[in-house]
């Protein structure tokens, strides 16, 4: 009977094992189906609509993502990484007016590649607090950043952040242009938007 053991706890160890990578591979399909969806539909999209693109049930959904802001979030957690890398590098520049420019080109093109990364990340929804703190330390990163601009010569004197967000918010309007010319519309419109804040 004891020598029974150790295979009954090496098989029940294996069920175990199976078990859970099972429930990983269902919460990566949620997570894959969510960002397909939140890039293209924006935040719109519902956790019923998710489930099917997944194909497992909502209880499997809820499960795992017990609210949409749980799911949006673990959606959008290397989108909000991104972010913040671009907006890092672009401080980092020497030449605050070279950073700057980086910033608003690459945020653009973020910004055409994800309408529901970019619908979450302006949202002032109390509830989106990962989206607002983010936000926050971002813009106020960026404060930094134009001011070093401004006094280099590069930014327009009457530059206030809240421009930035012009920008940004308008660029969303990118996702109505055609995929294929997506790219080529955002490297246009983040062009026309840098010559604007040009001094």
């Amino acid at each position: 009977m004891t020598s029974e053991l150790p295979r009954l706890a090496r098989a029940e160890q294996v069920g175990v094992d199976e078990l859970r990578a099972d429930a990983r591979d269902n919460r990566d399909r949620i997570l894959e189906a969510a960002r397909e969806l939140l890039a293209r539909q924006g935040l719109g999209v519902g956790m019923r609509e998710v489930a099917r693109r997944a194909e497992v049930g909502p209880a499997t959904v809820y499960r795992r993502f017990p609210t949409k802001q749980a799911l949006v979030e673990a959606a959008f957690a290397v989108e909000l990484a991104s972010c913040r890398a671009i907006v890092e590098e672009g401080c980092a520049d020497q030449d605050a007016w070279h950073g700057f420019v980086g910033v608003v080109e690459r945020l653009t093109a973020l910004n055409v590649r994800n309408q529901g990364f970019v619908d979450a990340f302006m949202s002032a929804d109390p509830a989106a607090i990962v989206f607002t703190e983010h936000r926050r330390d971002l813009l106020g990163l960026l404060g930094g950043l134009a001011e070093r601009a401004r006094r280099q010569g590069g930014l327009r004197s009457d530059f206030v952040i809240d421009d930035l967000v012009l920008v940004l918010l308008a660029g969303r309007g990118l996702s109505s242009v055609p995929p294929a010319r997506r790219a080529a519309a955002a490297d246009r419109f983040a062009a026309l938007a840098v010559d604007a804040l040009r001094r």
